[in-house]
């Protein structure tokens, strides 16, 4: 046990006890490598401030957006192994990066920390004709250049649309923005027509009534505090597969042993329990998801595999995921 030393009223030094093996000395950074605003720098952000009252120092948030947040984590694998330098996202893209040619690195170069599971929702203008999901397919059965606004190349949008597209054989015109925000704004404005990405991100435009959702991709309808229920889309497609999209921070492998273990144990004491993770996940539409370690790594491959073939069906793919060793899902 860490022991830390405060200064009172400018008086004596006085001992207070703290539980964690290692005591930063200086501000923690974490670099989210997507716009601010969107799914991955909101939910950030409410876990630094809990990290912030654990760690008793100043977590701060660095957004470095740029080839679908490769950029920004390769920043946080190139930084000194210290513990002070964290980065966040979908931990899927830690195993979908190699497949896209963009970043050589897996789920094993890195410590992951959970948060929430993120669902990405299918939505359109308010004015537009498409009442439900069903009308939707059909306009982009007949017209391949309906244009749909996402995050990225592998951003959760993108693998959203991509999946559907490939399930429901339909082809459209994507429209790649930098980051999740400007994406659902292009749809709000009617600069595009549809767009996928995650349910946080929209759901302020959502209860504005600026967006009409038509489809949840999840088992069942998704409940959004102050909108109401939005229906499945394995009501349309009920053979499709989608995995779980786990999102936290994680800091590369080869940091100091206590840097882990003060982590794990704010995830267990703290995390777990946080209030304000789970009041942010009723009100964004997200569910909390608060695991680490060897848990979190086993979750997150399910959407390593789901994702990895995704992008090599589409044609996407730089690298096949079987030469990377990542199986088909069966």
């Amino acid at each position: 046990m860490a022991t830390a030393l405060v200064l009172l009223f400018g008086c004596e030094r006085v001992e207070e006890d703290y539980p964690y093996s290692w005591k930063p000395e200086r501000a923690v950074n974490i670099i989210v490598p997507w716009a601010a605003g969107g799914s991955t720098d909101q939910v950030t952000r409410v876990a630094a401030r809990e990290l912030e009252q654990a760690l008793g120092q100043t977590v701060v948030i660095i957004n470095q957006p740029g080839a679908s947040g490769s950029i920004g984590t390769r920043n946080a694998l190139q930084a000194d192994p210290d513990g002070y330098t964290w980065t966040a996202g979908a931990a899927a893209s830690l195993g979908t990066y190699p497949v896209l040619g963009l970043l050589d690195t897996d789920l094993d170069d890195w410590h992951l920390f959970l948060t929430v599971a993120n669902v990405a929702v299918v939505s359109v203008h308010p004015d537009s004709p498409y009442e439900d999901f069903g009308d939707l397919l059909e306009a982009m059965e007949e017209d391949p250049r309906i244009s749909v606004a996402t995050a990225g190349a592998a951003s959760s949008g993108h693998n959203a649309i991509d999946l559907i597209s490939q399930e429901a054989g339909v082809d459209y015109r994507h429209v790649s923005y930098e980051g999740g925000n400007p994406a659902v704004i292009s749809t709000v404005s009617g600069e595009t027509q549809v767009t996928p990405q995650l349910a946080t991100e929209q759901v302020e435009m959502i209860r504005g009534g600026r967006l009409r959702p038509l489809a949840a991709l999840s088992d069942t309808p998704l409940e959004i505090d102050g909108y109401g229920e939005i229906p499945s889309i394995y009501d349309w497609l009920p053979d499709l597969k989608y995995a779980t999209n786990y999102f936290g921070i994680w800091v590369r492998k080869g940091v100091p042993d206590e840097v882990v273990e003060t982590m794990e144990a704010i995830w267990e004491d703290k995390i777990v329990n946080s209030e304000e993770l789970r009041r942010y996940a009723r009100q964004q539409g997200a569910l909390p998801t608060p695991y680490f370690g060897e848990d979190a790594r086993e979750r997150v491959w399910e959407k390593v595999k789901s994702d990895a073939w995704i992008l090599y069906d589409s044609g996407q793919a730089e690298v096949s995921p079987e030469e990377l060793g990542i199986p088909r899902p069966e």
